[in-house]
C-alpha cells in the first residue's frame, strides 16, 4: 500500500508493510524521501514522524547534492574511468574486429569499429562492467553462503537507479549495480553480504545490524567509502 504526504518543501512516498517500525530513507540525487511503516500506523501519524526528522531530512538531501559526481563520459582518449577504485586513462582504437575493453598498466583499452558513435561506445563498456561484475560476484556469494548461513539461488546484475542492490528472499535472488564494477572491491563484498543478510532479516532493525556486525565487522566503514566515492552522473546512494 502506497501514498504520499506533504511536507512542505517537499513530499514523501509512504509504504506501509508488516514491519514494526518506521524507516525513512533519503535517496539522491534529487534528495527522494521515502518512509516505510508498519500497516496499522495512519498517515497523520507517520507525518508528524517526518516533521520531527525535517532537520535530518535536510542534511541529508544537502550531503546529497554536495556529492563529487563524474561528469557525463564521452569515451575519448585519455578521460578518466575506474575499475575497483582504481582510475585508468582511455585508449580508444578503431579496427574492423568485434569490440571489446582490456586493461593494461594504467589504461583501458577500448576497441571499436570505424565510425562508432558515442551511445555504442557507451555499450561496449557498460556490458564489459557488466561482465567484471559478474565474474567478481560468484566466488563471493559463494564463500559468505555458508558463512551467513543461507543460499542464494540466482543473482542478477544490471544498472539501478537508487539502489546498489536489492533482494528477494522468498526467491532466494539478489540484484547487483553495475556500476559496483568502479568501486574498491570491499564495497562489492559488502552489498553482497548485507543482500544476503536480507535473506534472514528483511529490515534494518537490530537483529540486521547485530548479524552485519558479527559477519563483518567493518561495514559501517566500508559503507561510508561506498557513499563517498565520485557517483556516476545519474547515481544514488546506499
Amino acid at each position: 500500500m502506497g501514498a504520499i504526504i506533504d511536507l512542505g518543501e517537499f513530499v514523501a512516498e509512504v509504504t506501509l508493510k508488516d514491519i514494526k517500525n518506521v524507516h525513512l530513507s533519503v535517496y539522491p540525487p534529487t534528495g527522494q524521501v521515502r518512509i516505510s511503516a508498519p500497516l496499522r500506523m495512519n498517515l497523520d501519524t507517520i507525518r508528524v514522524f517526518a516533521i520531527s526528522k525535517l532537520g535530518w531530512i535536510k542534511q541529508q538531501q544537502k550531503k546529497h547534492k554536495e556529492q563529487l559526481r563524474e561528469t557525463p563520459r564521452e569515451y575519448l582518449d585519455r578521460e578518466s574511468h575506474y575499475v575497483w577504485g582504481q582510475r585508468y586513462l582511455l585508449e580508444v582504437s578503431e579496427a574492423e574486429a568485434p569490440p571489446g575493453v582490456n586493461l593494461s598498466h594504467s589504461q583501458m583499452h577500448l576497441r571499436i569499429r570505424p565510425g562508432t558513435k558515442g551511445e555504442k561506445k557507451h555499450a561496449v563498456v557498460s556490458e564489459w562492467y557488466r561482465a567484471q561484475l559478474k565474474e567478481a560476484a560468484r566466488p563471493l556469494i559463494a564463500k559468505w553462503e555458508p558463512r551467513i548461513g543461507v543460499r542464494v539461488e540466482r543473482f542478477f546484475v544490471q544498472q539501478m537507479k537508487t539502489r546498489w542492490g536489492s533482494a528477494n528472499p522468498a526467491a532466494r535472488t539478489i540484484r547487483l549495480n553495475t556500476e559496483l564494477a568502479k568501486k574498491p572491491p570491499e564495497c562489492l563484498a559488502f552489498i553482497i553480504v548485507h543482500e544476503m543478510t536480507h535473506f534472514l532479516v528483511p529490515n534494518h532493525g537490530a537483529r540486521f545490524i547485530e548479524l552485519m556486525n558479527y559477519h563483518m565487522p567493518n561495514w559501517r566503514q566500508i559503507r561510508q567509502r561506498l557513499n563517498e566515492a565520485p557517483l556516476s552522473h545519474v547515481e544514488w546512494d546506499y
